[in-house]
């Protein structure tokens, strides 16, 4: 069974950074793609960013310039560089993966990102 584990999340001001780490129980390169989705009160989970195996990466608009996507294959580790933090990303952070071999979907147990204004 593939586990993902998050780490990072924490209280923040407005403007300050975060990063946030997924460590994966086995290699990456069994996973199509990876991503980083959130989900605030009230809100549907929404994707925030992912990367392909190949390295290609995908933004949401809200975060383009803000927010780093990034992978350590030697650590099975995806991080997300979070820069100029805003009260409205405040939400639980999950992490994602997508089996290259089966239709399988895989999440973290999600970490707590909290902006004050």
């Amino acid at each position: 069974q593939v586990q993902l584990v998050e780490s990072g999340g924490g209280l923040v001001q407005a403007g300050g950074s975060l990063r946030l780490s997924c460590a994966a129980s086995q290699t990456i390169f069994s996973f199509a793609a990876m991503g980083w989705y959130r989900q605030a009160p009230g809100k549907q989970r929404e994707l925030v960013a992912r990367v392909s195996t190949l390295g290609t990466t995908n933004y949401a608009d809200f975060v383009k310039g803000r927010f780093t996507i990034s992978r350590d294959d030697a650590k099975n580790t995806m991080y997300l560089q979070m820069n100029s933090l805003k009260p409205e990303d405040t939400a639980v952070y999950y992490c994602n993966a997508k089996s290259r071999f089966s239709t399988d979907d895989y999440w973290g147990q999600g970490t707590q990102v909290t902006v004050s204004s």
